[in-house]
């Protein structure tokens, strides 16, 4: 769930950044599925402006609580646009990966000591939304670390207050 209420507190301009950075060719990450919701035939989506594409394609995530989708397209945008990001934090505490990509899920967690040396790390490199966004995706990914969970529910509680 901890990707949905990441999504939840994303600003809808946000939301619009984070899609309009993954189009390509002028359509949207998930322009199929927003063209399917609205009986539109999948060319002609493009039609609709970005802003009214994102907002549907938000409104498909969070109304039907596909928590996989909104993983899969905020994993993507921080792999495609803020590599150094995940790489970065995947480095700091040990997880295996290549390029950002982890092959084996089950093998291992983020070293809980290392955890918070890597958000510092993270925090002085890069955008602090960007940063509590990779911090859902983790705590989705590895809900059995109470670290994770701890360190995100943190991040999370300090930037609805802003």
């Amino acid at each position: 769930m901890t990707v949905l209420e990441e999504l939840a507190r994303l600003s809808d301009e946000r939301f619009l950044d984070v899609y309009q950075s993954l189009s390509e060719n002028g359509f949207g990450p998930l322009d199929l599925q927003v063209a399917e919701s609205l009986r539109f035939r999948p060319k002609a989506i493009k039609k609709l402006p970005m802003d009214k594409r994102a907002k549907r394609a938000r409104w498909i995530i969070t109304s039907q609580g596909r928590t996989e989708l909104a993983y899969e397209l905020f994993g993507t945008y921080l792999v495609r646009t803020k590599n150094a990001l995940v790489t970065g934090f995947l480095d700091a505490t040990g997880i295996e990966h290549d390029e950002g990509m982890i092959e084996d899920t089950e093998s291992g967690t983020p070293d809980p000591a290392k955890i918070p040396a890597a958000i510092e790390k993270l925090d002085a490199e890069f955008d602090s939304e960007d940063v509590t966004l990779y911090l859902a995706l983790c705590a989705e990914q590895w809900p059995d670390s109470s670290a994770l969970q701890e360190a995100w529910k943190k991040r999370a509680g300090a930037n609805s207050t802003s």
